[in-house]
């Protein structure tokens, strides 16, 4: 499983002086960007493909208040991927230094062609990453339909 640690800074703190809420969504975006890197397809490739990855939802849920001091570790699984890698699901957990499961976080994105704003198949390279990357129990082919599985839609003033 990919994994990244992170030290809780003092600006990673809320009102009530635990992690806030925006630090959870940093961290995962990092832990996911760090294995981009690593797996090859930094911004620099993205960039050369004219590539960019775009989240439609990420559910938190929290199991446990995390506070400065100790480190924590955010994992990263692919939890769905479409057959061309146009969309893809993570399932990110967060851990204390004892393995202590604190929050966990299902996302679901896809990949936007950055000339014309649309959604569209990714390189064979970067698919190949992430069919490598560790699967959850649950994974699943993503379609379309998935990505609507919520129903929400917008609601214009």
């Amino acid at each position: 499983m990919y994994t990244k640690q992170f030290e809780v800074r003092w600006n990673d703190i809320d009102a009530n002086r635990h992690l806030a809420n925006s630090a959870y969504i940093n961290f995962m975006s990092h832990t996911r960007l760090s294995f981009m890197y690593e797996n090859g397809f930094g911004q620099a490739e993205m960039s050369k493909n004219d590539l960019g990855p775009v989240v439609f939802y990420e559910h938190m849920y929290y199991f446990k208040e995390v506070f400065p001091g100790k480190p924590i570790t955010v994992s990263l699984q692919l939890k769905g991927l479409s057959e061309d890698g146009r969309f893809f699901s993570f399932l990110h957990n967060f851990y204390d230094s004892n393995g202590i499961n604190l929050a966990r976080c299902e996302m679901m994105a896809g990949w936007i062609d950055l000339t014309t704003r649309k959604l569209r198949a990714i390189p064979d390279a970067l698919l190949d990453s992430l069919q490598n990357l560790e699967k959850t129990k649950d994974f699943y082919t993503i379609t379309k339909e998935d990505t609507r599985k919520h129903g929400q839609k917008p609601e214009h003033l």
